[in-house]
């Protein structure tokens, strides 16, 4: 009778211990299922390391991106397509980790604890995925960098659907150049220079001593004058001098912006000082990641004052030179709040879900959006680069946008074929809420080589 009790205690415990590990791997399907489908020893989902089991890659109208044929990932037919979208869509390979094909891999894949991948044994590959780019202006932007190394974007700053991202250099993915690892032509082609590049912002970072300034001096700001002659002395020390691009004289607040003066602009910073500007970069989230559809963020941008640098770095810095380095997604989020009464929307580059039947999916990512600087302060800021245009640019280089921008060229190695060129900007319109952002190493001059492109991508945009 003792055996038989031993006996019916052992069985109730491989009992419990069975239900336990039931109840553990059933967890583990629950919250790891889609992990372990989406491991490349998954012959139903990879092959040769490639991603093979995803649907249709589409771009706002419909043209098909990237597919799954016969177990292989194609492309569109058309070759600058192909080039032009190869950041947005990504690689086979996944290296382009911020493309489509690999930030919604497993939407994409289609597996659900329910049926796991029964879409791919069914219909050859998952999910269709529809982002918010247009292939047609994305071949303008991406014709319109030519050579150069560099990024466009554009984005709705009402909706936050990104309409354009390109980045060169570019590469074929129908036919892989042998020579991709080792040409310096293709050097950063697996970079998005949109979301994961960091650059030194030039003169573009003038907008944001503007706002630190409105934010701390307030409106007395516009009752200032400063006289440049070219060279501001900081200190005894020559080399600490700041030189201006030219002997602009005496100016206010709003022509200081349109030249672009340096010397205005060092000597407001340097009354400002380091701690309130720092205070200002992070509040406009230069130096944090731009996250938008849960699984795409851009890189961290880096600023370094904290107070109490020497005058000079404060100049420097001031005006958009020093170790500053801000990420181009995080200036067109900047552009598109001063846009739209300080207010940044979360950027989308997905516009929907659908499966091989043609059914809308409800997979959704969290919108929001983020004040960045009150509706007063946005609204002078819109003053100001509208400014910049008429007085400037010239609203004749940019015929029927209403354009408000600012023009940067950050010196690199103090040498003009190395600058990179910077244009940002917004177009006030409420039929064409857009704004930009165009950014190219080695460009020589913002308003001259980067602005340009920008009209070429926004009249395409405008004019369709």
């Amino acid at each position: 009778m003792k055996m038989i009790t031993k006996r019916g205690i052992f069985l109730w415990i491989l009992c419990a211990l069975f239900l336990i590990g039931i109840g553990f791997l059933t967890y583990s399907l629950v919250t790891e299922g889609a992990n372990w489908v989406m491991k490349p020893y998954n012959h139903h989902v990879f092959s040769n390391g490639q991603l093979v089991a995803a649907g249709d890659v589409k771009d706002v109208n419909g043209v098909v991106l990237s597919s799954t044929e016969d177990g292989e990932r194609v492309y569109n037919e058309d070759l600058d397509t192909r080039l032009a979208t190869l950041h947005a869509v990504g690689d086979p390979m996944g290296f382009i980790s911020t493309g489509a094909q690999t930030a919604f891999e497993s939407q994409l894949v289609g597996y659900n604890i329910a049926t796991g991948v029964y879409s791919i044994e069914r219909y050859g590959s998952g999910n269709d995925v529809t982002l918010t780019i247009d292939s047609e202006i994305n071949k303008i932007a991406y014709n319109a960098l030519g050579d150069l190394k560099g990024t466009i974007a554009v984005a709705n700053y009402k909706t936050g659907d990104i309409v354009c991202m390109v980045s060169t250099p570019s590469y074929d993915v129908n036919k892989m150049p042998s020579d991709l690892e080792s040409n310096d032509k293709y050097e950063g082609v697996y970079i998005n220079r949109f979301l994961t590049g960091l650059y030194t912002p030039g003169s573009t970072f003038k907008l944001v001593t503007s706002i630190s300034a409105l934010e701390n001096i307030g409106s007395d700001v516009y009752n200032r004058t400063w006289n440049c002659d070219k060279v501001l002395e900081v200190d005894s020390v020559e080399e600490d001098n700041i030189i201006c691009n030219a002997s602009h004289g005496k100016l206010d607040f709003e022509t200081a912006l349109a030249k672009s003066c340096n010397s205005a602009y060092a000597e407001l910073a340097i009354e400002l000082g380091g701690e309130k500007l720092a205070k200002t970069v992070d509040g406009l989230g230069l130096t944090t990641p731009v996250v938008f559809d849960d699984n795409i963020k851009s890189s961290k941008g880096r600023f370094y004052l904290k107070g109490g640098e020497p005058a000079t770095t404060v100049g420097w810095t001031g005006i958009g030179q020093g170790d500053t380095l801000v990420s181009p997604a995080a200036m067109l989020q900047l552009m598109c709040a001063i846009a739209n009464d300080g207010n940044a929307v979360s950027f989308n580059l997905v516009e929907g879900f659908s499966d091989k039947a043609g059914k809308t999916l409800g997979i959704d990512f969290k919108q929001s959006s983020t004040p960045l600087m009150s509706a007063d302060t946005a609204s002078q800021m819109k003053t100001l680069m509208r400014n910049n245009v008429e007085t400037q640019y010239g609203d004749g280089n940019y015929k029927g946008l209403n354009l408000c921008a600012k023009s940067g060229t950050a010196q690199i190695d103090n040498v003009d074929a190395h600058n990179t060129a910077w244009f940002v900007g917004f177009m006030d319109d409420p039929e064409n809420p857009y704004a930009f952002v165009v950014v190219v190493k080695k460009g020589n001059s913002g308003s001259k080589t980067a602005g340009p492109m920008a009209n070429k991508v926004l009249q395409a945009i405008v004019n369709d």
